[in-house]
Order: structure tokens, then C-alpha cells, then sequence
């Protein structure tokens, strides 16, 4: 009975949590069976067979309809009421200073002039009253209709701005002649998710509060609604709390700044930074952002992440200090400890926090929180035993539960990362994801809400592209496509356990992003594929679709001077062709369009850099590429303004299968495995590893099982067999790297902690020789190796099927 009355109490605490969510945003409850709705919704585009106009995020429903629109200086602009006065004038104002034209506006509706038939050509902006107990995504709905005769664009507040992104993504870019025309269309278009954010960390660097509007506003160009507002960290304390004015006289300002990417051994830039923001500025971006429907979380990291702050107040450490703000990057064991002058410290900051922020949450960190010194300290281990906690997870959930608490009784809710979910979940914590999806799906099956941020497909500070050709990423990978092709709901959560999905959101963590010109090259145009996961039905997800709109959005982000990442012509993928009879060679054919409208594209077929004195592409570009090699087709895009991308590569492979090999006599069962310790810096490091501490056979790849927790790496090694021949996929995981070997060959070789690499191989019927390298230096400790023959899904490896 008591699970079933906590069931029920999270059940009706779920839609309490988004009626405030939604009263932040401008809308309403969410209904018990919105989710459902959403993930039903009609087809976009039903009925319609031309293709959709450049819109982005794409609408949920679109039809086109026959003739256009010509918006000149004889059509009048009106609106019914205040609210929709306010949206009217955002497009008065941005036709006049992207136009030159200047509309008149007036309340009501439109009108026919004595003698006249039917009113003179229109827009009408009418906004609708916000329903009460209704879905929440209902109202950020809009509709929008043009017809020859004029523009109706409808829909409550929140909708109503949407629209208006919607439309002004209509009208033409350039300055040109008038009439401006405007195809005729029907919209009828609501959100998927209810939270649909962008984080930004200012702890690492700090951005000028015009940067901090600067990116609302594009963030509301692209219909997202929430700003999470990264606001303390070990490197800096970035708000003014008026009661602890040392938190920003000391905690604000670190000595120096590790020199590029000298973490270990440290070297720092012997150049003093700091900064914050005042209260008055606070509210400043608030307001800013209530009036573009855009909610604001501040996030206040406790108890780890926390240097900061006992730089300004040691008493608050576990250890008596004294402690410096970081400079360098990475985790500090210093953290808050959970004394009685620690909680009431937090409480009148967080009195002071939640007096400036409206939103119904606010972010308390929870990640990344060494025991190390909680397993030292008397102090914490008193709690312990006073609490009946039996170790420091149970102890970082009672330090959780208690601030939880309190923000409960100045009616706010908790949002961690999904460390949170140790030792015990506070009741009605929202777990945001980011170690992967299994802490969301943990959180959903237990009935709490989730917004889903994963590293593998939303971390923007993550490289664009291969690390040779990118610059200052954090580390990792995560393209365009695959940000694009995330879907927040995992298909494990059955119906019930899908509506606490609340929405997604994009980190931006900034240790290497110095500059406002930094964050927007790596947010854009990644930014744009995640509103379209946030914005649009799943079923009606096109990547191919979205290149195409996407060309429509770079004039409007030129502009606004978005300086962002120019993305890899479409066509250019990497190719393998199996060999083919007695073929040997192979042609293959690239036909290339760049990304970019009016852009030209360079490049190269022998290796090197392209340049300006490299062929620009004209036409369909034929590689012909001999039997078991590779060619490389290398470019660059170049745009009207001068700007260039990085280089873009894709390369083709011709090749024979791998021949089996025989079965070795006295074979045993599993993998062999040697250990080797060390603090291996990389994958080449590794291969000159020294005599193994330890060696034996392995029935799984479990890399825990080894005992060990950080500095060491192991290498697999056996025989597996192939039932026939055919190209088969591996997809290969490891924390921290990790490469699979094949007959000798290198397959994959995966340089990030957190992304899954995926590799083809023709191999013939028979056995084959596997290796798998792996280490670890610090954190996590991962290691997955999946395979599929030819038309099968991948599964995971079973050492039990191999020998050695």
C-alpha cells in the first residue's frame, strides 16, 4: 500500500511540476496523456506533395496553399489586444530595419473600406487566451494562415511568438524590391517536448550580459524555452550573493588558467581572470528572457564543484584549507561538507537565488562529487552514524534531500545531474541525464521527470568533426547528424514512464571556449538540429530534409552575424565497395552541394591540404581506387564573405575480405586478457606498454572485474568464428579509450570516453584473430564490443563464444 500511495503522490506531483513549469513559460498544466498526444501527433506536411518551405524547427502540420502574399507598404498591420500589439511590433520593427518599410498599426481587425468588398491586404496578429487545465504544449500552439489577401497569425502568448519565428523564417533575407512575397500556406503547429533548453557554463570563462542576450535571443529564434544558467563552479562564483560578499570579492577570480591543454602535468597562463554578475544584471537577463518565453534556471553546484566558495569560506570544508579558486580543469576531492554551518550557508544563498529567479526550479549540481574527504572527516561520518547512512552516497543523498527541502519551502523543486540518483532519490527531484540515457531511464521507471542531455548527442562543447580538424572541444565527437538524430525517449520506457520525459536540452561547457565567438562556432548550427528534435513530431524527422531547410537558415544567421561552424558539403561520405568478381579497381562517384548557399567548394584528391589554388568543384567527381586501398577526397567550403570551413574528408575503400584462419589446436575458452598499469596519455602509448602486472582468461569484457579503478589498461585477445562470409559491423565503447584489431588490421580506434565507434569488415566464413586494446586513467570504467552479420542488429560481444 505504501508503494502504491508514493506511486500516486509522484503520479499528481508530476503534473503539479509542469503546471508551474508551463506558468514559467506562459503556459499551463500538462495534461496526464500530453506525452501520448505528442508522440502521435498527425503527420507534418499531410496532404501536402512539394516539399516544405526552409522552416526550422519543421511545423507539425503544413499545407501549401495557391498563390502569395505581397507585403508592401499598403498593407496594414493589426492586432486585438495588448499582447498580440507586443508580437506585431517585433515584425513592424524588423521590416523596417531589414526592409525599409514602414506599416501602419491598429487594433481590432481588419476592416473593408466604404465601398470595398473585402478588407485591403493584412497581416492580423490575434492573441488567444492562455486555456486553463489544459496540455501545456497547447499553449505554445499557433496557426498561422496566408492567403493572397493577407496573413492571420493566431494562437495564445507563447504560440504567438512562435509563429512570429515562424513567419519572419518566411519572408525574404535580402533587401530587395517591393512587394516582399510570401508563399501561401496553412500552419497548424505545437511543440513536442514542454522543455526544450540550452545550458551555458560561465564558470570556466565569462560572457558580457549582451552575449548572455545575444544567446536568448537565438535561442528564441528557434522556439526553444529554457536557459540554463551555469552560474558556480570550481574555477569561479559567478553571482553576487549580497550576504557573502567574499564569494565574489575572492571566489570570483582565480590566479591563472591552465595553458591550453597542460591538465596534467599542470602549466598554467600566469594571467589573473575573474568576474561576475550583479544581482541587478541578474534580474536584467530574466526579464529579458520572460519577454521572449524563455525560462531561466540558475544552477548552484553543491556539494561538489564547490572550490570556489571555500576559497572565499574555508570554515564550509571538511579540511581546514586554506583553498585557492582552480585554475586547473578536471574534479576537486575539496568539496562542501555537510556541517550545520555548510546547510545554513547554502540556505541564505539560495534565499537570495530563488528571489531573483521566477522559474519553479533550481538547478543544484549534485555531479562529480568526490568522498574523499567525507571518508577522512569526523564531522561527515558523525552524520552518518546519526543518519543511519551506511556510506557517502547515502550521505550525498541526505545532503540532497535536506536542500531539497528547503527550496520546497520557498516553492521550488530540484533539478541534479543524474548523480543524484545515488544512495536514493529525493521525492520529486527531476534527474537531468548526462551520463548517457541509463540515469533518465533509471529516474523515469521510478516515476520521476527527466530531461535528457546526453553526452553522445548533447554535448556542443564536443569537436564537430574528426579531432585533426577541429579546435577547442573539450573532447569527443558529435556531428550535426547525430544531434539530429537523438530521439529523448527511450524506447525501453513504455508509455506511463514516457511522459516524465519532460524534453531535452544542449550543454555548453567552456573550458576551451574563451570567447562569445568560441561558444556560437560550436552551438551553431548544432543548435538548430536539437530545436528540431525539441520543436517536431518524431516520425516526421528527416535528416536528408533538414540539410535542405538548413541551407534556408544560414542567410538568416549571416544576418545576425552568427559566426558559426560551416558544415561538410551533403554527398560527402565516407564509401567502402567489397570487391567485386576480378574487378580490381573500383569507380565511385561523389556529387557534391555545399552546404552553404552561393558557396564554393575546394579540394584535393592527393592528400594535402586544399587551398585556394585547388580545383573548385564544378561537377560529379569519379575517384578510381585499386583493390584493397583507400583514396581520400579532402575540402573545404568557402563562402561569399571569404569565410572558410575546416577540412571535410570522406574516403572510399576497396577491398577483399579477410581470410579466415585456422582454429588454434588446444584452444581454450574465452578471451585472453594481459593488464598493464600506467597513465597511458593514448592509444600509441598504450601499444608500448611494458611487461602486464597480471594476465589470465576472461569470460566477459567487464573491465570492473579486474578490481582496479583508474591507471591501467587491459588487452583482449582470442579467436572468434564467423558462421559465413559477409560484411559485418562492430561498434566499439570505452572509458577512456579503446581500439578493436581484426586479423592484425586496425577496424576502430575510439578517441572519446563516452561515444560508441562504429566499423564494417568483409570477412570470410571461419575463424578470425580479435584484439581489443582498452585503458582507463580516471573516472568511468566502461568497455563494450557489439557485432552484427550482415542485416542483423548489433549485440554485444559474448567472450564465452571465443577462444584462445
Amino acid at each position: 500500500m505504501k508503494d502504491a500511495l508514493a506511486k500516486s503522490g509522484r503520479t499528481k506531483l508530476h503534473a503539479a511540476v509542469l503546471g508551474l513549469l508551463g506558468a514559467a513559460i506562459g503556459v499551463v498544466p500538462l495534461a496526464q496523456n500530453a506525452h501520448a498526444a505528442a508522440t502521435n501527433a498527425p503527420a507534418a506536411n499531410a496532404g501536402s506533395a512539394v516539399l516544405a518551405p526552409e522552416l526550422v524547427p519543421l511545423p507539425a502540420k503544413l499545407q501549401r496553399g495557391d498563390g502569395e502574399f505581397a507585403l508592401d507598404g499598403a498593407v496594414t498591420i493589426y492586432a486585438n489586444n495588448a499582447e498580440a500589439r507586443a508580437v506585431a511590433h517585433l515584425l513592424r520593427d524588423e521590416l523596417t530595419a531589414t526592409q525599409g518599410l514602414q506599416l501602419p498599426l491598429r487594433s481590432g481587425a481588419p476592416q473593408a473600406r466604404k465601398g470595398e468588398a473585402d478588407p485591403s491586404r493584412y497581416v492580423q496578429f490575434v492573441a488567444e487566451p492562455v486555456a486553463a487545465n489544459a496540455d501545456a504544449r497547447a499553449n505554445e500552439r499557433y496557426s498561422l494562415e496566408i492567403t493572397a489577401r493577407g496573413i492571420r497569425l493566431a494562437g495564445p502568448p507563447a504560440g504567438l511568438f512562435y509563429g512570429y519565428q515562424t513567419l519572419r523564417q518566411l519572408l525574404p533575407v535580402a533587401r530587395g524590391a517591393q512587394p516582399l512575397r510570401v508563399q501561401a500556406l496553412s500552419i497548424e503547429d505545437q511543440p513536442r517536448f514542454v522543455y526544450r533548453g540550452m545550458h551555458l557554463d560561465v564558470g570556466r570563462h565569462l560572457y558580457s550580459l549582451a552575449f548572455i542576450k545575444r544567446y536568448v535571443d537565438l535561442m528564441a529564434r528557434y522556439k526553444l524555452n529554457t536557459f540554463h544558467w551555469h552560474l558556480t563552479e570550481d574555477q569561479g562564483w559567478r553571482i553576487e550573493i549580497k550576504r557573502y560578499p567574499k564569494l565574489t570579492s575572492i571566489g570570483s577570480k582565480r590566479k591563472e588558467t591552465v595553458l591550453g591543454r597542460n591538465i596534467e602535468p599542470y602549466v598554467g597562463d600566469g594571467q589573473p581572470y575573474g568576474g561576475f554578475y550583479t544581482q541587478d544584471e541578474v534580474r536584467e537577463v530574466v526579464a529579458y528572457a520572460r519577454a521572449r518565453h524563455i525560462m531561466v534556471i540558475p544552477e548552484i553546484e553543491m556539494p561538489g564543484h564547490s572550490l570556489a566558495a571555500l576559497a572565499a569560506y574555508p570554515e564550509l570544508a571538511c579540511t581546514p584549507g586554506p583553498f585557492e579558486v582552480g585554475g586547473n580543469w578536471g574534479v576537486y576531492d575539496d568539496i562542501y561538507c555537510p556541517k550545520e554551518e555548510t546547510f545554513k550557508f547554502l540556505e541564505n544563498v539560495l534565499d537570495e537565488v530563488v528571489a531573483l529567479f521566477p522559474a519553479p526550479f533550481v538547478h543544484i549540481g549534485g555531479d562529480e562529487a568526490p568522498k574523499t574527504r567525507w571518508k577522512s572527516s569526523e564531522v561527515a561520518q558523525a552524520v552518518m552514524r546519526r543518519e543511519g547512512l551506511k556510506d557517502e552516497h547515502e550521505l550525498q543523498s541526505y545532503f540532497i534531500q535536506r536542500m531539497e527541502k528547503f527550496l520546497h519551502s520557498r516553492g521550488k523543486r530540484i533539478i541534479g545531474w543524474d548523480e543524484i540518483l545515488e544512495g536514493g532519490l529525493a521525492a520529486d527531484a527531476t534527474v537531468m541525464s548526462w551520463r548517457g540515457e541509463a540515469g533518465g531511464i533509471a529516474a523515469a521507471q521510478q516515476g520521476h521527470d527527466v530531461i535528457m542531455t546526453p553526452t553522445q548527442c548533447c554535448y556542443f562543447d564536443y569537436g564537430q568533426g574528426p579531432a585533426a580538424h577541429e579546435q577547442w572541444n573539450l573532447g569527443g565527437e558529435l556531428s550535426l547528424d547525430k544531434v539530429y538524430g537523438y530521439d529523448p525517449v527511450p524506447k525501453v520506457l513504455d508509455a506511463a514512464q514516457a511522459r516524465h520525459v519532460l524534453g531535452v536540452q544542449g550543454n555548453v561547457w567552456t573550458e576551451y571556449l574563451k570567447t562569445p565567438a568560441m561558444v556560437e562556432y560550436m552551438v551553431f548550427p548544432r543548435l538548430l538540429a536539437l530545436a528540431e528534435v525539441a520543436w517536431t513530431p518524431q516520425p516526421d524527422r528527416d535528416f536528408g530534409d533538414f540539410q535542405r531547410r538548413l541551407r534556408g537558415q544560414f542567410p538568416q544567421l549571416d544576418r545576425e552575424r552568427v559566426g558559426y561552424r560551416i558544415p561538410a558539403p551533403q554527398g560527402l561520405a565516407d564509401a567502402l565497395q567489397i570487391e567485386q568478381g576480378d574487378a580490381r579497381e573500383y569507380k565511385h562517384r561523389f556529387t557534391l552541394t555545399p552546404a552553404v548557399p552561393g558557396a564554393t567548394i575546394r579540394y584535393t584528391l592527393d592528400g594535402s591540404e586544399p587551398g585556394e589554388g585547388s580545383p573548385a568543384y564544378q561537377g560529379p567527381i569519379e575517384i578510381v581506387v585499386p583493390l584493397d586501398q583507400s583514396r581520400e577526397l579532402r575540402t573545404v567550403t568557402v563562402l561569399a564573405d571569404g569565410r572558410r570551413s575546416g577540412v571535410h574528408s570522406a574516403s572510399v575503400r576497396y577491398r577483399s575480405y579477410l581470410p579466415a584462419i585456422s582454429k588454434p589446436a588446444r584452444a581454450a575458452t574465452g578471451l585472453g586478457y594481459r593488464v598493464y598499469e600506467g597513465l597511458f596519455s593514448s592509444l600509441d602509448e598504450f601499444e608500448r606498454a611494458g611487461s602486464p602486472v597480471a594476465q589470465g582468461a576472461a569470460s566477459s569484457l567487464d573491465v570492473r572485474a579486474f578490481g582496479r579503478k583508474n591507471r591501467f589498461g587491459v588487452r583482449f585477445e582470442g579467436f572468434i568464428e564467423v558462421p559465413a562470409d559477409g560484411v559485418y559491423r562492430y561498434a566499439l565503447q570505452g572509458d577512456d579509450r579503446s581500439a578493436l584489431y581484426i586479423d592484425g588490421e586496425p577496424v576502430i580506434r575510439n578517441e572519446s570516453y563516452d561515444q560508441t565507434v562504429v566499423a564494417s569488415v568483409p570477412l570470410r566464413r571461419g575463424w578470425h584473430r580479435l584484439r581489443i586494446d582498452w585503458y582507463q586513467r580516471e573516472g568511468g570504467l566502461a568497455l563494450r564490443l557489439q557485432s552484427a552479420a550482415p542485416g542483423q542488429e548489433l549485440r554485444s560481444l559474448d567472450a564465452r563464444g571465443a577462444v584462445h
